[in-house]
């Protein structure tokens, strides 16, 4: 994903962990640090460029803070809810589990 594009809008930045949030914040980081190193040795071809990264990072802490506060749904990681999924499935057996056998202990 490109940084400073319409890529990185609201609706875009909605769909991603706070894992993937900060990773393209650090990304967008580096990207405004060599920016700045190339407008101070001249070389930076589009200075439009920098406006766009710094919008970017503006709107990933935006979105970053309105989660925090409760204003904006949180979107969980996919490998955390899978992993959610399976320890409630085994926490559910080992119910199970504990029942029947207190079951068998309690006909005998």
């Amino acid at each position: 994903m490109a940084i400073g594009t319409k890529d990185l809008a609201v609706e875009q930045l909605d769909q991603f962990d706070n894992a993937r949030l900060a990773d393209e914040l650090k990304k967008a980081k580096e990207e405004l640090f060599n920016l700045r190193f190339q407008s101070a040795t001249g070389q930076l071809d589009s200075s439009g460029r920098l406006k766009a990264v710094k919008r970017d990072i503006a709107r990933i802490y935006t979105v970053l803070r309105e989660r925090e506060l409760g204003l904006r749904a949180e979107v969980a990681a996919p490998a955390a809810e899978e992993k959610a999924e399976k320890k409630a499935k085994k926490s559910s057996k080992k119910a199970e589990e504990t029942a029947t056998d207190e079951a068998t202990e309690e006909a005998k």
